[in-house]
């Protein structure tokens, strides 16, 4: 049982989280502080104080840096200033994302490069620079088997989606983003898996969030959705939180590559 439970532990590891104040992102963060990790969370400003509290009432460190993702010149800064302070982050989650919805023929330039940039550039930028240190680390002890570079360095876990792999309607910057991370996630996992840093995607399916909230106060959409979802319901933020923990630690050390639905059976229909 000892063996089986240290597979799961995230003991002495720090995770950068992104997107952390509510739903999904929330209880990701909180889901790692469960596990043993400190957070590093990641926010527009200091107002929400939820998430760190909660990580906090577990006995774990919780830190903000505040930082608008829909500035590219702030999230350059935002690895620079998190990594000087001595944060030795081994788990990166990009949870934090942006939804627009018009049709296709009146999309908005400016809502079009803020979808990409929150939902995309900013997971790349993150990826690329977090990822840049992970590979300089020392790797954990007992997993020098585990890639041709001497063991396991850490674990980034992007936020794909159903629109990762279908179109959606009336999102085609939030399809176009996901899409993008999707293979995002491949393209690192090319390069950083034989190195001992996995990269990992979860695509949620319809959860009751307040990113839906459009689909959610649509009674005909809403039904709709529900209908096909195999599970009979819409997923909630605690959902996510075994996926999470699965692919920051150990217990998926030979998996790279991948994106992970978590969609109550969505895909399989």
């Amino acid at each position: 049982m000892q063996a089986l439970t240290s597979l799961f532990s995230l003991e002495n590891r720090t995770a950068l989280v992104t997107g952390g104040t509510r739903g999904i992102g929330a209880q990701m963060a909180i889901a790692l502080a469960e596990a043993g990790a400190d957070i590093v969370l990641v926010q527009r400003d200091t107002s929400n104080q939820q998430t760190k509290q909660h990580i906090e009432s577990l006995g774990r460190k919780a830190t903000i840096y505040t930082a608008d993702l829909g500035s590219r010149s702030a999230v350059s800064e935002l690895s620079k200033s998190v990594l000087a302070d001595g944060h030795d982050i081994s788990i990166l989650v990009n949870c934090a994302g942006i939804q627009r919805r018009h049709p296709a023929h009146q999309f908005p330039d400016s809502d079009w490069d803020e979808v990409l940039q929150i939902n995309l550039n900013t997971v790349f930028t993150l990826c690329r620079d977090i990822g840049a240190y992970m590979l300089t680390r020392t790797p954990f002890p007992g997993t020098e088997s585990t890639s041709p570079n001497g063991g396991y360095r850490g674990s980034i876990i992007n936020v794909a989606s159903l629109v990762s792999f279908q179109g959606g309607l009336t999102v085609p910057a939030y399809a176009s983003a996901k899409g993008g991370v999707a293979q995002l996630t491949k393209a690192l996992s090319n390069e950083w898996a034989s190195k001992g840093v996995n990269v990992n995607a979860i695509a949620p399916g319809y959860v009751a969030t307040d990113m839906n909230e459009a689909l959610i106060n649509n009674p005909v959409r809403a039904e709709q959705i529900l209908v096909r979802i195999p599970a009979g319901r819409w997923g909630t933020g605690e959902d996510f939180k075994g996926a999470t923990v699965f692919l920051a630690g150990k217990a998926s050390l030979y998996v790279s590559g991948e994106v992970l639905t978590v969609d109550g059976g969505w895909m399989g229909r």
